[in-house]
Formats: C-alpha cells, structure tokens, sequence
C-alpha cells in the first residue's frame, strides 16, 4: 500500500515511524516531512495547504491511502476534495472538523447536546466584551479564548481584569491571530487535572486509545505563556477504567452521535482535551486529529499495526476491529528554541540525537528541522521530542532526561518537570 502522511512536525514524524513498521505498507511518502521523516520515507516539497498540489501528487503516484497530521488541511476541507477525486484518506470532513476550527460551533454543539464543559459567553465586538469584564459578569480567573484556529497559543488563562482586557486586545484588536479573532469566547476557568484522551471512529464506532497529559506552559511548575505542548506522557493509571467508561459515555459517544445527526458524520481521530473536576470530566476543547506532542507517547505504546486501523477507518468500518497497547508507560521531552512560542532564531546545528537513541528504548522524533548541507539545523520552535518507555513512569522520565542531555544546539531549552504531576499522583495513590 502507498501511503501519504500530510505534515512537517512531531506528530507526523511519528505518524511515519509507526506506519513504517506495518507490513501492509510498500511506499511511504510525506509532504513535506522534515529531516526525521528523511531516513523513513520520500520526503515532497508539498505543503498542506497546497490541497491542488497534494490532489494532483496522490493521483500521479497512485497513493492509497492519505493520513493528515495537522489540523489547518482538515479545516480547510482537503478531505472532502480528497474524496470528491476519489482518494482514500483518513480524517473528517470540513464541517466535521468545525469542532476545532470553531470554538463557538463547538461551545454550542456542546451546550445543545449536553456534554459537560465550562459555562460561557460569545463575543463578536471588542467592547462588548470589554463592557462585560468590567461590569463584573466574570469571575477569576477566567479563560479568553480566539475562536479559530492559532496553532494551540489561542487561549489566554487571565488572573485578573487588566489580563483579561489584554487578553481581548491581542486577538480582537491587535489580531494576533488573523480572523481567528473575528469572535472570541470567554469561559469559566475549570479547576481539576488535565488530560487527553483520544479515539478511532468510523462515524459510528469508536475505539479508546491510552489516556495520556499534556504540558502547554512554556516553563516549569506551569508557569509562562501557552505552548503547543513542551511535552506529555502516557501511563495507564492517569485514568481509572471507570473514568474512561465516563468520558466514553459522556463525551465521545455523544458527540460522535450529535455530529452525526447533525449530518456531519465525524471519521478519523477525535481527540478531547479534558478537565477532571470534582463534578466529574469536562471538555475544555476538542481536536480533531492526534494531538502533538500526545501522540509521540501514545503510538509507540500502540502494539497494533495503525495502518491496518487507518485502512478500516477509510473504508468507514471500525467494527469487529480492535487494538492492543503495551503496558509501558512513555514520556516525552520536547526540546524548543529560544523564544519560543515566541519569535525564535532558525539554522543552528544538532548534536547528539544518535547517541541519544543509542538507547533502544528511546526515540528522538524531530518537530521543527531540516537539512542543510548535510547537517540537521533547527527550522522550528518545537524542534525534537525525545520520548523514552520503560516498565514504570519514575523509569521512563529518566530514561528521557538521560536522552536529552545528550542533545545540544545553541539556545535550547525544555521543561525540568514533564511528567512529574504523574509521579505525584502514584504517591498520593
């Protein structure tokens, strides 16, 4: 089977690790990829949001089957054009994927299906917003939040009233974010623990992947701006079986079921990023594909072929298909730029990724690199995420950290603490 994975990040990277592994696969392309996906399949100087160029390169090859990484393709409808030229490919449609590209559509569909989230209020004029923060209609801390896509730094966790109107002004006014700031969402702030869970669905059936958590602050003790994520780790215990039947039977399911009724059938993976708060788990947003960096500890726990699992999901038949996950846990370190999420610098060599994977239980996917002259260089602010198994989650931070300090480019840095809000909670259990 001839594969295209759309994307030039972690995510994908690891997408095109996975996938290689399958015995059903005999070419793998990736567009454009990045200097990780170099030694695993073709890369193709093809972005993903050049939908003619992608149409016309899948039928020139004779692709079998696409799998979009990243979420900008998926909103901007490159499956149903994938599907209109009769190309197999795996994600949801434009509408589907509304449930990331609008936090209002999201926010409403929630509310009219009665999946637990935060309360909230939409705003499409600054100083009505403005007007209400001052009037005292919220309370804080509270969460302002761009209503499109912003690469995962649209959403502001404000302490108090000056934050907020700042918080209103970078993406109303300022347009921080382009038309994602056309309209934005303030909600209540939800106290309790991160975490994502994510599920295979055909539209009808889903199919539970491990649970894992996130690290979106910038630095330590989750302080500093939001992030794409500086690193995750997934371990069975995060949640309880009990738990996972209760976001199953509360969120996925039903929002699988509402976007089908709603003749928006949802195919692909669905991911909800959850709070678990004393009332039980809320959504805080949904993704509509894997999330990044989940998915490096995610699939290197999957012990099922994921192209087996996408060729069902493209056909629109999950059923009778199941999947097995190894019982390690994983932890992933993602190394970043200065700056980041900043501007950051570009060009600087990497050292010592090889003697970091000296180590079989350890992986370095790269994020943000490239190729140049035959060095591999930083092209990113998320440039490598080191992710490491071991039996035990203590075992699996330190086999990651031991990694990462054989790594080097000039103004690098990560977070000290992924993974330790883990190790908390196995003590206090």
């Amino acid at each position: 089977m001839k594969v295209l994975v759309i994307g030039s990040g972690g995510r994908e990277h690891t997408l095109a690790w996975k996938i290689k592994q399958s015995p059903h696969l005999t070419k793998l392309y990736c567009a454009p990829g990045n200097a990780g996906t170099v030694g695993l399949a073709e890369n193709v100087n093809i972005g993903g949001s050049d939908l003619d160029g992608l149409v016309r390169f899948a039928h020139s090859e004779g692709i079998d089957l696409t799998v979009v990484g990243p979420e900008a393709p998926l909103v901007d409808g490159i499956v149903d054009r994938f599907k209109e030229e009769g190309l197999r490919i795996v994600g949801p449609s434009a509408k589907a994927a509304q449930l990331e590209g609008s936090k209002v559509f999201t926010k409403d569909f929630m509310k009219a299906r009665g999946i637990p989230s935060a309360e909230y209020q939409v705003y499409s004029d600054a100083e009505d917003a403005v007007s209400d923060l001052k009037a005292g209609r919220f309370k804080f801390p509270t969460v302002v939040k761009a209503d499109g896509l912003a690469a995962g730094k649209g959403v502001f966790i404000c302490q108090d009233l000056e934050e907020a109107l700042d918080a209103v002004n970078a993406v109303m006014t300022a347009r921080q974010f382009g038309s994602s700031g056309d309209r934005i969402v303030i909600e209540e702030f939800l106290v309790g623990e991160e975490t994502s869970f994510m599920v295979f669905t055909d539209g009808t059936n889903l199919i539970p992947m491990v649970p894992s958590q996130d690290h979106k602050a910038a630095y330590d003790g989750d302080t500093g701006p939001n992030t794409g994520g500086m690193g995750a780790y997934s371990v069975d215990f995060l949640l309880s079986q009990e738990l996972r039947d209760q976001i199953m039977d509360q969120i996925m399911r039903p929002t699988v079921e509402g976007m089908k009724e709603m003749g928006y059938p949802f195919e692909g993976v669905l991911y909800a990023g959850l709070m678990l708060t004393k009332e039980g788990p809320k959504v805080l947003e949904f993704n509509v594909r894997f999330g990044d960096p989940e998915t490096q500890v995610i699939l290197p726990r999957l012990k099922s072929d994921l192209l087996a699992n996408f060729d069902a999901m493209a056909d629109g038949d999950l059923s009778g298909h199941q999947v097995e996950w190894h019982s390690d846990a994983a932890v992933c370190i993602v190394i970043a730029s200065e700056g980041y999420p900043g501007s950051y610098p570009k060009g600087h060599e990497i050292s010592g990724m090889a003697m970091a994977e000296e180590d079989p239980g350890t992986i370095v996917f790269h994020a943000g690199t490239d190729l140049k002259e035959g060095k591999t260089v930083t092209s990113g602010g998320r440039v490598l995420g080191v992710t490491s198994l071991a039996p035990n989650l203590q075992a699996a931070i330190m086999r990651a950290y031991e990694a990462v300090n054989k790594i080097h480019f000039d103004g690098m840095y990560y977070r000290k603490d992924i993974a330790a809000k883990g190790l908390r909670k196995l003590t206090k259990d």
